[in-house]
């Protein structure tokens, strides 16, 4: 288990053209536990604390004041020569891939078992290893500058896995990837956590990557954690701010610019306005016949302005923004409120002219 006790990070630091410095506070209090062989996520806009983040857990930063702990062993109590020991169970890849340009695939993946003081012959049946698990198998004699972006982020990997890690950090390992390229990654990077049962933690600002591969999920929002818990309840119940909005785009549950000349309200006014709903829906109520329910049974009109239907790892989800009207609306309401969904009045709305429908 990796777990993080009440962890905050300072900086001293000096605005433009001022001599005086000031503290900027990174990380203030962060506690998490992060359960083996899980995948973890953790997600934050720019500037939240993310990257600081994950260079605590591996004590490339030292914490201001808190504790980390990795396998029950406290990292933060740790002397240089013990923590460059325990490091060796830690793997990490980076966005940039950090690769050393001169060195072939192979020395690539074989440089942190050099530094190891591997035998040549354990090297090269450990490269071999490693290389056909991520499937660069035939690149091995090849240069970086001869490799694609998706190609040279699996060396990346490969090399944090030569030493057989029992932990595996990710910095925005996606984010300088085209979309078909990330979903590769993902894939490699879960297969790794099925095979190898390591503890994958990543760190990201893109809630697909969250939604495709991670078990739990934290919210970082200028160096605090808001939000946390399995990704399932945090997508489905989010609670801040930050977090809906992280969740918007990959959710699907925007108004798009069409519906501009709708008039919304969040008081309830006129029992003639029309209702607008955030119908949410997961697992096996997702292939019900909601809309069709409603129609058949009320007298309302059920004016669908988004629908969104994805997963979630395994686990079907659906969105639905609607405009209720009609004699029946607030029965139909009563309606969906019984069944097993998440509803949400998002408000009330008259047409641009005023009048209800």
């Amino acid at each position: 288990m990796i777990r993080l006790d009440g962890v905050s990070k300072v900086y001293r630091v000096s605005d433009p053209g001022e001599t005086a410095k000031k503290d900027l506070h990174a990380l203030k209090s962060v506690s998490l536990e992060i359960e083996n062989g899980s995948i973890y996520g953790i997600i934050g806009r720019s500037g939240a604390g993310k990257s600081t983040l994950i260079r605590c857990v591996n004590l490339l930063e030292r914490p201001s004041s808190g504790r980390v702990f990795i396998g029950g062993v406290e990292m933060t109590a740790l002397d240089d020569a013990k923590l460059r020991a325990a490091r060796r169970k830690i793997g990490m890849i980076f966005q940039s891939f950090n690769l050393l340009a001169n060195r072939t695939v192979s020395g690539n993946i074989a440089f942190p078992l050099e530094l190891d003081r591997w035998t040549k012959r354990e090297i090269t049946d450990r490269v071999r290893e490693i290389a056909r698990l991520v499937g660069i198998e035939d690149k091995l004699g090849q240069y970086p500058s001869q490799l694609s972006g998706g190609q040279k982020q699996r060396v990346g990997i490969a090399r944090a896995l030569a030493n057989r890690p029992d932990v595996l950090l990710s910095d925005e390992a996606t984010s300088a990837l085209d979309p078909q390229t990330t979903k590769s990654v993902l894939g490699l990077l879960r297969d790794i956590n099925e095979k190898l049962g390591l503890t994958v933690v990543l760190i990201t600002h893109e809630m697909e990557v969250i939604k495709e591969i991670c078990d739990s999920v934290a919210v970082l929002d200028a160096g605090e954690v808001v939000e946390e818990g399995p990704v399932l309840k945090v997508f489905t119940t989010p609670v801040k701010g930050v977090t809906k909005e992280l969740l918007a785009q990959v959710m699907k549950t925007q108004l798009p610019d069409s519906f501009a000349g709708l008039k919304f309200t969040h008081e309830r006014g006129s029992r003639q306005a029309d209702i607008l709903l955030q119908v949410s829906f997961f697992g096996d109520v997702t292939a019900s016949p909601i809309i069709s329910g409603l129609v058949r049974n009320f007298d309302a009109d059920v004016n669908i302005l988004v629908a969104h239907i994805d997963h979630i790892r395994a686990t079907p989800c659906g969105t639905l923004v609607i405009q209720l009207s009609g004699p029946d609306r607030e029965d139909a309401l009563e309606y969906l409120l019984d069944m097993n969904l998440k509803v949400e009045v998002i408000g009330y709305v008259a047409r641009s002219d005023g009048t209800a429908r």
